[in-house]
């Protein structure tokens, strides 16, 4: 029996999709940068916008790549006049005139005469004087030379208006050709038709471009994408009519009725432009936008050329902008993106989705109801951000750790055990609990060697208890924080701090509460995007209220309040729970706040306030309220707020609390 080789591994690369292991893609400054702009005030919407906009990680953002866009725009505005095919048509008509004067002048016969009269007697307009002159006998093969040169330039100018690169393709077209444009405009009318009744039209497309695909050099790969083309062609040669004189348009409008009709052309094409007005009515159709005004003169396929690369820039600009309801990064057009700036610029828009998609994807966004709100993740990100930017200014000296000889839930070991009790979160003593249940079981008859472990078996080891804080940081929420720029200060100081502590310090408890014209209880994930209370009042009173509450429930900590304001105590509750506002600040107001702080201060807590204007009367105030708690003031500029919070926090849970 041979023998069955060893079972090996062959390593290659990987072809199962993307790489799974690929590192996330990073959102870290992204998300930092969302946050400064939430915590500033802005809405999380907001926030993303004006990341979208100004870009990230080396890649440009909407403003600048709508700015190239203008750029564009500015130069395609300088493209040439509307006029050129008139101007051509206009002197091409007079050289033949010209010529058949000079040819008629030396001939004495009546004819001659009777024929410059007719001459002569040519209407002023463009087009009447062509059309006038379509069953002339010329006499000057120079004239009859140039009168063909207008009937053709028309043909393909008529034609390439509304198909492009027609003029190119037209160039002396024999009879043959007319024919096939003729056949390829009858099949092409089928084709919208079929596809505006809603009919299945990819048979019929296919064959449609192997008959007549030399017409469509871009190459279009669905019915969807040739309609397209032609529709925003056929809407910008409209625009380019409209943005000429009413002269000039009702001339040139007349040569391209004649010419239309000369080619028998005329209705085919008419039902033509109505299938695709019906095809895509979003379009402007008739509308009168920006047209081309420079001093080249234009034929009119180069001039609708023209309208239609400044009706695309538009469009892309606008796009850019996203300055309409429900605007999103997936309106934007690649295609035209390309077109205008080069695939660099399509690379740099696809990081913006792509990033915009990982903030949801990787759960820092989320988005219920059609609101976009941070989600726990982010807020947590927020604060570890601010945290580390309050570090990078604070020279921390300690962390502020303080031993009680006591068993306790953290700290260093004892070397001694107890019994484990419910809520405990000591290790457990591996060796006692092991010996705990093989004494316990030593008497009875062992089926099997295996130790069963019981609750009652379990110790726990001691450790040398560390007492922990409570910290109550009371913000202001009042108007004027954000009228003063202070606003996104105190909400980043907060972020931090609740970092800080329950990421460094979890034996330690915080309560965050803000106070306008009332105070309230905020969560972490509510203060990032809490907008100031537009409310007048500066309700110090409820604030320090719920303060002494928290502190009630944590009686065994060491107490911290601290006091984030810009202003004196505006607004007091009544005693019936409902808030008052006076400005300049009520006796009542005053002696309310104070008897508030004293029942703080009685509690064992210092308050120490953080006073962020220097205006007299505040300071004096803070001054007269740390005195009677035992604290400080501090008056630090905003954007050291956070240090000075931070550091105070750090120095106030060294201090043990006496019992």
């Amino acid at each position: 029996m041979a023998r069955r080789p060893p079972k090996g591994y062959r390593y290659g690369r990987w072809r199962g999709g993307p790489d799974p292991l690929t590192p996330p893609y990073d959102l870290g400054n992204a998300i930092d940068e969302i946050g400064d702009s939430v915590l500033a005030g802005s809405g999380v919407r907001e926030a993303l916008r004006e990341l979208l906009r100004r870009g990230a990680e080396g890649r440009r953002g909407l403003d600048e790549l709508r700015r190239s866009v203008r750029e564009r725009l500015r130069k395609a505005r300088t493209a040439g006049r509307m006029d050129g095919t008139l101007q051509e048509v206009r002197e091409l008509l007079d050289r033949a005139v010209e010529a058949e004067r000079r040819e008629l002048f030396p001939d004495p016969d009546d004819a001659a005469r009777l024929a410059e009269g007719e001459l002569d007697a040519l209407p002023e307009d463009t087009a009447g004087a062509v059309r006038a002159l379509k069953d002339w006998q010329w006499r000057s093969d120079e004239a009859r030379q140039a009168y063909d040169q207008i009937q053709d330039l028309l043909r393909r100018e008529v034609l390439d208006s509304s198909f492009a690169s027609m003029k190119q393709a037209l160039q002396n077209a024999g009879e043959q050709d007319m024919q096939a444009i003729k056949d390829m405009v009858a099949d092409l009318s089928r084709l919208v038709d079929a596809h505006n009744r809603g009919e299945d039209t990819d048979e019929q497309f296919r064959e449609f471009m192997e008959q007549h695909g030399q017409f469509f050099p871009d190459d279009p790969q669905s019915v969807e994408e040739l309609i397209d083309s032609l529709a925003r062609r056929a809407a910008a040669q409209e625009r380019m009519m409209a943005g000429l004189s009413p002269e000039q348009r009702a001339e040139l409008a007349d040569l391209m009725a004649q010419t239309m009709e000369d080619m028998g052309l005329a209705s085919e094409m008419a039902h033509l432009s109505d299938a695709l007005r019906q095809a895509r009515p979003d379009l402007p159709w008739g509308q009168r936008g920006q047209v081309p005004d420079g001093e080249q003169a234009l034929g009119l396929g180069d001039a609708t050329s023209a309208v239609a690369e400044l009706a695309d820039l538009e469009a892309l600009s606008n796009q850019l902008a996203q300055g309409y309801a429900g605007a999103s990064l997936a309106d934007i057009d690649e295609e035209l993106l390309e077109r205008a700036l080069g695939r660099p610029a399509v690379d740099d828009l696809a990081a913006l989705r792509q990033m915009e998609s990982e903030l949801e994807r990787q759960g820092y966004l989320n988005r219920t109801g059609g609101k976009l709100e941070l989600s726990p993740k982010a807020v947590r990100r927020l604060g570890a951000t601010a945290l580390r930017r309050v570090f990078a200014q604070l020279d921390a000296t300690g962390r502020g750790e303080h031993d009680v000889a006591d068993a306790g839930a953290a700290g260093e070991l004892t070397g001694s055990s107890r019994e484990w009790r419910f809520g405990d979160e000591q290790p457990l003593d591996v060796v006692r609990t092991v010996k705990n249940a093989v004494l316990r079981t030593a008497g009875e008859p062992r089926a099997d060697r295996r130790v069963r472990i019981a609750v009652e078996d379990f110790e726990v080891v001691e450790t040398e208890r560390r007492t922990g804080a409570a910290v109550a940081l009371l913000v202001d929420l009042s108007y004027s924080m954000a009228l003063r720029g202070t606003w996104g200060a105190a909400k980043s100081t907060a972020m931090a701090l609740h970092s800080l502590v329950t990421t460094r310090f979890p034996q330690d408890a915080i309560e965050i509460i803000g106070f306008a014209s009332t105070a309230q209880v905020l969560a972490p994930s509510t203060l990032a995007e809490l907008s100031v209370d537009t409310l007048q009042g500066t309700n110090l009173q409820h604030g320090l209220m719920l303060a002494r509450r928290f502190l009630a429930r944590h009686h065994d900590a060491e107490p911290v309040v601290l006091v984030v304001t810009d202003g004196e105590p505006t607004a007091h509750l009544e005693d019936d729970g409902t808030p008052f506002f006076c400005w300049p600040p009520m006796p009542e107001t005053i002696a309310r706040t104070v008897a508030e702080v004293e029942r703080v201060a009685r509690s064992g807590a210092t308050v120490n306030v953080f006073a962020l204007d220097p205006d007299p009367g505040l300071v004096h105030f803070v001054h007269d309220l740390t005195q009677r708690a035992g604290g400080r003031v501090f008056t630090p500029d905003s954007d050291r707020l956070g240090e000075f919070v931070v550091a105070d926090y750090l120095r106030s849970r060294r201090g043990r609390r006496s019992r």
